[in-house]
């Protein structure tokens, strides 16, 4: 597959960057706000514009020096302008050309690259005669007057983009069969053949816990180097910001999430923040949980884990700040019942200690990661699942329910990513969930489930997939 054009969006706070951000993707996904510096960190999404050109848009941190955390997002957002293919600038209409700008945009121009220069918030014709041809003294190659949140004059600018962004090569859409209208006993003859699931080695990462966990400096130890924006206030990061690693030829999005707090301090941006947070678990594969070695499992942290099984997320569970304890076999100890008693859900997790700021143990989640992921994916020939399915059975019957008997009948497996495994059973509401849970702990041990969720569900012979 062609290497995809970069397109950086860049410019000093508040001129509408996160707003040509969201109307390239045609969703609202960047935050935006009137409040000065709402992005601090890079977020990174694959856009396609004319049906058929597709090219991955960079939203940067507003450009500004006036205090050191916008210094840090200045270094970042110049250096994904540097790796860009294509930069765009944009500038605020309503108000007279500004020094720091072009001086910025001189520099770009500097790097020789396409470079287009945005004047935004040129609402109508009164707003163009007043201010646009003041802008026209940058001397760039390309000057669009338009007005993003009003979609006014965006096609010339579109049709500057299909200059340098190549057509997609088509390829023929495969056609697939619903299996939602055949029942269990179908699916078993169909999908289960020996059929190689298809290669899969990209994965979605979330990296999610409460404010000041520590989120955003894990990432920065992932990735070895600097990319998100790192400062000890409490909820600094605000947009979730993705970022791609490839690792043992696999290629993992880790994606920041934003600090969730309590419910009754979610208010305005930060609601938004938190809203969107789920919808990202949604498409997510794994969790990483992060919690604070300083003080432990709060309610806040029950309530995020919360999520990991909502979403049935593959999940790891990262105790960070570890370096204030040492190696204290006994603190390491109690910690750990801690959290398996406060998060017995998760007790399928995997948990290390780390420290993100000393990178201690750090250089191993990504391994773990890696294995998670491939149980994740893992599918289980019905023949083998149904051996250890008699193997439970002949060690623990279903209990009876009303004086009668509950007699399962075989499972299936019948999705991946987390497995999805279907028990048919005569009498589906009463099989106790107690048993339920012995069986996917059986399931687990038997094949290698460490780090997965189970997604069990009961069914009549004959019942279909769609069927509740």
């Amino acid at each position: 597959m062609p290497k995809l054009k970069k397109v950086a969006i860049l410019g000093r706070p508040n001129v509408g960057k996160s707003s040509l951000f969201n109307r390239l993707l045609r969703e609202r996904d960047a935050i935006t706000s009137d409040m000065i510096g709402t992005t601090r960190d890079i977020k990174k999404r694959e856009v396609t514009i004319s049906g058929n050109r597709d090219f991955e848009v960079i939203d940067t941190g507003g450009i500004d020096d006036s205090t050191e955390m916008f210094a840090t997002v200045k270094k970042l957002s110049l250096r994904a302008a540097d790796e860009a293919d294509i930069i765009v600038y944009i500038v605020d209409g309503k108000n007279i050309p500004h020094e720091d700008d072009k001086e910025l945009f001189y520099g770009l121009q500097a790097l020789n690259k396409p470079i287009a220069l945005v004047v935004n918030k040129i609402d109508n014709d009164k707003d163009e005669s007043l201010r646009y041809w003041d802008f026209l003294e940058f001397g760039a190659d390309r000057t669009f007057p338009m007005s993003v949140s009003h979609n006014r004059y965006m096609n010339d600018f579109y049709a500057w983009l299909e200059e340098y962004i190549p057509e997609r090569e088509e390829k023929e859409e495969l056609k697939l069969i619903e299996d939602s209208e055949l029942s269990f006993e179908e699916i078993v003859e169909m999908v289960h053949i020996d059929k190689e699931e298809e290669e899969d080695k990209e994965l979605k990462v979330a990296i999610i816990g409460r404010v000041n966990t520590g989120k955003s400096s894990l990432l920065n130890a992932l990735l070895n180097e600097e990319r998100a924006v790192v400062s000890p206030v409490a909820g600094t990061t605000i947009d979730p910001i993705d970022e791609v690693l490839e690792y043992q030829d696999h290629k993992i999005t880790f994606v920041d999430t934003a600090g969730i707090r309590r419910r009754g301090k979610i208010l305005g941006i930060e609601k938004f923040a938190f809203e969107r947070t789920e919808s990202m678990l949604e498409k997510a594969d794994i969790a990483l949980l992060v919690i604070d070695a300083t003080v432990g499992v709060l309610e806040l942290d029950e309530r995020i884990a919360n999520l990991i099984e909502k979403y049935k997320l593959g999940c790891m569970i990262i105790l960070n700040k570890w370096d204030i304890h040492g190696d204290s076999e006994e603190t390491y100890t109690k910690a750990v019942e801690d959290i398996r008693d406060e998060l017995k859900f998760l007790s399928y997790a995997p948990l290390i200690t780390i420290s993100a700021k000393t990178g201690l143990r750090v250089h191993k989640i990504l391994d773990n990661i890696i294995d998670i992921y491939e149980r994740y994916k893992q599918r289980v020939p019905t023949a083998k699942l149904n051996e250890v399915l008699k193997y439970a059975i002949d060690r623990h019957h279903p209990p009876s329910h009303n004086g009668g008997s509950v007699n399962i009948k075989f499972a299936t497996q019948y999705e991946i990513k987390p497995p999805k495994i279907a028990i048919i059973v005569n009498r589906p509401h009463d099989l106790h969930f107690s048993y339920q849970r012995y069986l996917m702990n059986i399931f687990r041990e038997k094949f290698d489930l460490v780090g997965v969720p189970i997604d069990l569900s009961l069914r009549k012979r004959g019942q279909r997939v769609d069927d509740d």
